[in-house]
């Protein structure tokens, strides 16, 4: 009978009692480890897995899939979860699904497995995805069946088992929040975080200088675009084309100027809210180049419609929606409004700001002649009485009928 079951797998408290429990209950564990950028000793990793039981250990590098296939295309929708969150965490999660069930394929499993926990988003994204693309297999999520809960009521049951079954754990103190970190962000909430009131120690942040603390003389910097999609970064120290490469580069630039934090109290997908605090430098200075590109090469009515999608399509990221039909079309919509977003946009960055401060392009709808208040160009300026009046018609209207019944 095949128990194969492949565990999304961190090498944290959590998911390393997980996989010595699944070994309990009969099943064979096959370790799975996205490497989508988090700062981690695999090495270390693996050999904690193998050592607690674990079949095999795959350490796959999504890297540059995780920039290319994910977040270059939320970067091209303007992608931002009620307006504020740039979706570091929700948008890695496809990644690692969709290349965990690639190894569930490769070794032929029927399980699949997370310790991802019964109150929060990531249950919902890895599942959705798992059920998306390969139906057939089953789900288990141990922090959401009885047995489970009722073995494990905390961290200290968590930490018992561990010296029961000789599970080496982590000696030093417990962070007073928890983290989650990628190429992408990172994120801090849970712990002293939970009181939307308490102010985070400077101390917190990783990716980036306090803003107050950040490189005391602005930098420019110029990002190219091709169909929306980020292509060639430029600095005093020269072009970057490789999109992984790109990405980083932006990251490190952020980190130095101090750009890219928020911190927000947000709506989860199953109706708790939740306080997060986030760092994203890149996605942050690259969410603002192209939003400026944008406003010279895209179509006015266009980009009406286009801002009417985007907090849908940051709806469905945020929801774990990225493979379904809806973001099929969505998707297709995206591509087919970026069609003529070519060009390149200057930004100065300083002290927390990516301000952009020039920009070009090949299909820019931008005519100075006609902007000109010194050149009359193709506009007479006589015809714009008509179209006051005409846009004044309603209005009129309603004056009348409020003048009448106030009469």
């Amino acid at each position: 009978m095949n128990e194969k079951v492949v565990l999304a797998y961190s090498g944290g408290l959590d998911t390393s009692c997980i996989l010595r429990w699944l070994m309990d209950q009969g099943k064979e564990v096959i370790a799975f480890v996205g490497d989508v950028g988090q700062d981690e000793d695999f090495d270390q990793v693996k050999a904690k897995a193998l050592a607690i039981g674990a079949k095999e250990v795959y350490v796959e590098n999504l890297q540059d899939e995780f920039v290319t296939d994910f977040i270059f295309p939320a970067i091209k929708a303007n992608a931002l979860y009620e307006g504020r969150y740039l979706l570091g965490t929700s948008i890695a999660r496809p990644c690692i699904a969709r290349s965990m069930l690639n190894v569930a394929e490769r070794v032929g499993a029927k399980y699949l497995s997370h310790g991802a926990t019964g109150k929060g988003n990531d249950q919902v994204r890895f599942e959705l995805a798992f059920h998306a693309l390969r139906p057939d297999l089953e789900v288990i999520a141990p922090w959401r069946m009885r047995e489970f809960l009722d073995r494990f009521k905390g961290r200290t049951d968590l930490m018992n088992y561990c010296a029961d079954h000789g599970i080496p754990i982590d000696a030093s103190p417990k962070s007073p929040y928890s983290m989650d970190e990628n190429l992408y962000h990172i994120s801090y909430e849970s712990g002293v975080l939970e009181d939307p009131n308490h102010s985070p120690q400077k101390d917190m942040y990783r990716m980036t200088l306090d803003p107050t603390e950040a490189a005391d003389e602005p930098e420019l910097i110029t990002i190219a675009f091709t169909d929306g999609v980020p292509v060639k970064l430029t600095t005093s120290e020269g072009e970057i084309s490789d999109p992984l490469e790109l990405f980083k580069a932006c990251n490190e630039l952020g980190r130095k100027h101090g750009i890219g934090r928020i911190d927000i109290v947000e709506n989860r997908f199953i109706g708790i809210k939740s306080r997060g605090v986030y760092e994203s430098p890149g996605a942050t200075i690259l969410r603002e180049a192209h939003m400026d590109i944008e406003g010279i090469a895209m179509d006015r009515e266009v980009m009406r419609l286009r801002d009417m999608l985007s907090p849908k399509f940051s709806e469905l990221i945020y929801n774990g929606f990225w493979f379904s039909p809806e973001m099929e079309f969505l998707m297709a919509a995206m591509d087919k409004a970026q069609e003529l977003i070519d060009g390149e946009v200057t930004l100065q960055l300083y002290k927390g700001r990516a301000l952009p401060v020039g920009r070009k392009s090949p299909s820019s709808l931008y005519n100075q002649d006609l902007a000109s208040m010194e050149i009359e160009g193709d506009f007479d300026p006589r015809h714009s009485e008509g179209f006051i009046r005409i846009n004044a018609i309603r209005l009129k209207a309603h004056r009348a009928i409020m003048n009448s019944r106030h009469s």
